[in-house]
């Protein structure tokens, strides 16, 4: 039996984070994996010379200073740093009436919508107006100053008093959905299908579904920040994340699988690894999903029934096709990093496979692929069920992934003559290395069901951090889950002695 403060279980962002600002704190904290590298939904992989971001390849601010990117800040807390390629536009929307070319510059992206309908750029204008306004009473307070107690505004309050003011005429809209706030400000049909798109590619959910801050912190960083690509991929953020955590202290163990958390007396013990070892501690984080986490590491009996039942019956987005090829890139010189593709007008745009989402990182960082070479990263929504590794699974493969070719036809029509290399993956593959409930996506709560879940449990020592908790979906959530799962577990003025070193106080 070994002895720490703190077992953190998962090193996907959410994880890493919370390990490593308590390792920053000063905390003994033991991060534990499953997996044979960190990163969860955020690592990448090698195959054959060509290197796959595994999900996330979209980000912004992650060298500004003044960015509200959770990452950044922690970087920062860490004393570390990524090198990044700066790049517009973002990428490009391809409906089936039409493309759109997504930019940083606001005002490009306002003259390509109203190259398309300048009625719905004129809308689109008043939806941005209130979005900002949205953005702007949260830049006055850094995410590295959250936490989730009764200490929460109190310390806001004596840090931060005008900014905390300034936030108060913007509380009613950022309680709202994007699609309430669209109703105010758009009939347009083509700005309405835009914005569910940008708000679906965010919360796997269309406008009525996400609530209007995360859409309103993703215009405003990526309009006033940086948007940038990590050199080597999304996998640089957790190698740096990494760095930072031995830094100070922590202890990262690979191939560690938890198989149960220990709780005696309502409270946590500890737990017990899959080969029998037992690690004392009298903190406990979950980085698993709330279904993982209450159906395999928690025995029922240590949870209230009613709460267990309430959280468990939380609905799913669908889970993954992945699609990851190696091609040549001879005659490619003009290609853009993003795409997304909506191959069919008259079927919705969450419909598994009718939208696709493209990346091709080596149009920002050659090294992910040989000379010659480009690398590329195709996905779509599909379901788990009916999934599994019978006779038919590999034909059932090939058949899946067919939408993510043609969608890719749409951008290099003479693709299929290009492939070097292909690796499809399924809801099978996503639930198997990521493990994760059904491979699912994450949470389907639309606001007017109520907001996701906190980080604290009915157990007393036990946390959860990730995209099943608040604020929700995407690298900045589930870092900034990190952030105040860890925060919450130190005082205040251990909080305010980090920002000041930092100089975000």
């Amino acid at each position: 039996m070994s002895d720490v403060e703190v077992v953190v279980i998962g090193s996907g962002i959410g994880g890493l984070v919370s390990a490593s600002m308590l390792a920053r704190y000063g905390f003994s904290v033991l991060l534990c994996e499953s997996h044979t590298i960190p990163g969860g939904s955020a690592h990448g992989f090698s195959r054959q010379g060509f290197h796959f971001d595994a999900g996330p390849s979209f980000f912004c601010g992650l060298t500004d200073p003044k960015s509200l990117n959770p990452v950044r800040q922690v970087l920062s807390a860490l004393d570390e740093a990524i090198e990044t390629v700066p790049y517009d536009p973002l990428g490009h929307y391809h409906f089936p009436d039409g493309t759109l070319e997504v930019s940083s510059d606001i005002d490009r992206y306002r003259q390509a919508i109203a190259n398309i309908t300048p009625d719905g750029a004129r809308e689109f204008s008043r939806l941005e107006r209130r979005l900002n306004t949205i953005y702007d009473a949260l830049r006055g307070i850094p995410p590295l100053a959250l936490r989730l107690d009764w200490q929460a505004i109190p310390f806001l309050v004596q840090h931060y008093p005008f900014r905390l003011f300034k936030l108060l005429p913007a509380m009613g809209l950022m309680q709202r959905t994007v699609g309430e706030l669209m109703d105010e400000c758009a009939v347009n049909p083509w700005i309405r299908r835009t914005i569910d798109l940008e708000c679906f590619l965010l919360s796997g959910l269309k406008s009525y579904g996400t609530i209007a801050p995360e859409v309103a912190f993703m215009f405003g960083e990526r309009a006033r920040s940086t948007v940038d690509y990590p050199l080597g991929g999304s996998a640089a953020i957790v190698e740096a994340l990494v760095r930072g955590f031995k830094k100070w202290g922590g202890e990262l163990r690979l191939k560690t699988h938890v198989e149960k958390i220990l709780v005696e007396g309502g409270e946590v013990r500890g737990v017990r690894l899959r080969n029998g070892e037992t690690v004392s501690a009298p903190i406990v984080i979950s980085n698993a999903t709330v279904w993982d986490t209450y159906l395999k590491l928690l025995d029922a009996a240590e949870l209230p029934p009613s709460y267990r039942q309430e959280s468990l019956s939380i609905p799913t987005i669908d889970s993954f096709m992945h699609l990851n090829l190696g091609i040549r890139s001879d005659g490619l010189e003009g290609l853009t990093g993003h795409h997304v593709v909506v191959l069919d007008e008259l079927s919705d745009i969450t419909v598994p496979g009718n939208t696709c989402m493209i990346s091709l990182p080596t149009v920002w960082d050659k090294n992910l692929a040989p000379e010659g070479y480009h690398a590329i990263h195709a996905y779509t929504l599909e379901p788990y069920r009916d999934w599994k590794l019978d006779a038919d699974y590999e034909q059932r493969k090939q058949d899946r992934s067919q939408s993510l070719y043609r969608a890719l036809e749409k951008i290099i029509p003479d693709l299929r003559d290009r492939i070097e290399f292909e690796m499809i993956g399924t809801p099978v593959t996503h639930a198997r290395f990521l493990r994760r409930y059904h491979g699912t996506y994450g949470p389907a709560i639309p606001p007017i069901r109520g907001i996701f879940p906190s980080i604290h449990t009915p157990v007393k020592g036990l946390y959860r951090v990730g995209d099943t908790t608040l604020p929700g979906i995407g690298v900045p959530a589930v870092a900034a889950s990190g952030i105040m799962c860890a925060n919450t577990l130190v005082s205040p003025d251990k909080m305010s002695g980090l920002l000041q070193e930092i100089g975000l106080l």
